[in-house]
């Protein structure tokens, strides 16, 4: 398969916000070049002092996204929705594009995901990582692909690490807006009864159910593509929705519908700019915050429904 790779180059100050942004409009896998601590994370990751010269050179005050896009999709009217977004969001920015084969993809993703620790339960490992697995963690399998979600970026961490402490095998579990269904894969290799995920992205559900599959938990899983009033009708005792505020927001007015009457939601991508804005939100429809989490500048929410 022949691929779209899209490069987004903007001013490490906007690097969040603007890869929250392409998240929005185009809802497969991200990497970010960002060197703008390199010599402070070479030391903290690798324990060394010496870098190549080559990465010495980078510019370190400028972020570059990369995201890719499937020959199946229509990438020319990806790249104006997201022209037209980071232009209405005041983002100075340039983008290229270029058409790339599958090996290219492949290669380009495995230079930045390694095996990576979550909590004290869980460790996310690439397929082509080896893991040394002293501590018995549960082991995730996912590779960065067609669809967002590899527990690498912090709403995704968030998440992962808050359901460790509310999972139990009791616990049925509700993914919103699923993506790569992370979360609830996660969910059962952490002990849940069963889960299910919701997209309205076709390409998200199938690449969720493979994901099932190679975890070993599709018969504790259902990925179901459409919208969440017209797909669920049971309750579960844990909700997740890792999407963006304003989806959240909306969220906000029926959700309870889908949670038993002691169900915990669980909400992040949350930039801190929109933190108030979700607040009031939970304060509007009724839920109690009874944890608030945060990691490099993204929040996320524990709540009940109220009395």
């Amino acid at each position: 398969m022949n691929w779209t790779e899209i490069c987004i180059k903007v001013e490490n100050k906007f690097t969040e916000q603007a890869e929250a942004i392409a998240n929005m409009a185009v809802p497969y896998g991200l990497y970010i070049e960002d060197y703008s601590d390199l010599i402070e994370q070479s030391w903290e990751i690798a324990h060394v002092d010496l870098i190549e010269q080559e990465l010495l050179e980078k510019d370190r005050n400028y972020s570059i996204i990369h995201l890719y896009i499937s020959e199946e999709d229509n990438a020319t009217e990806r790249i104006e929705y997201l022209k037209e977004l980071y232009t209405a969001s005041k983002i100075p920015f340039e983008l290229v594009s270029e058409n790339v084969n599958d090996s290219q993809w492949a290669d380009g993703w495995k230079k930045f995901f390694k095996c990576t620790e979550i909590g004290n339960k869980l460790v996310i490992r690439p397929s082509w990582e080896e893991y040394d697995n002293v501590n018995n963690r549960k082991v995730l399998s996912i590779d960065p692909g067609a669809a967002f979600g590899t527990g690498t970026h912090a709403t995704t961490s968030l998440c992962l690490q808050i359901l460790e402490d509310k999972i139990d095998e009791n616990s049925t579990v509700l993914d919103i807006g699923c993506g790569s269904g992370i979360l609830a894969i996660a969910g059962v290799l952490l002990g849940a009864k069963t889960a299910v995920g919701v997209d309205i992205d076709a390409q998200s559900v199938k690449v969720a159910k493979e994901n099932a599959e190679i975890n070993n938990v599709s018969n504790n899983i259902e990925f179901l593509v459409g919208d969440l009033a017209n797909k669920i009708s049971d309750k579960y005792s844990v909700v997740c929705a890792n999407i963006v505020a304003d989806v959240i927001l909306k969220l906000l007015k029926n959700v309870a519908d889908f949670m038993e009457d002691d169900a915990i939601l669980i909400t992040s991508g949350i930039i801190d700019i929109r933190k108030d804005d979700v607040i009031e939100g939970f304060k509007k429809f009724g839920f109690e915050i009874i944890e608030e989490h945060n990691k490099d500048n993204w929040y996320a929410f524990v709540c009940r429904k109220g009395e």
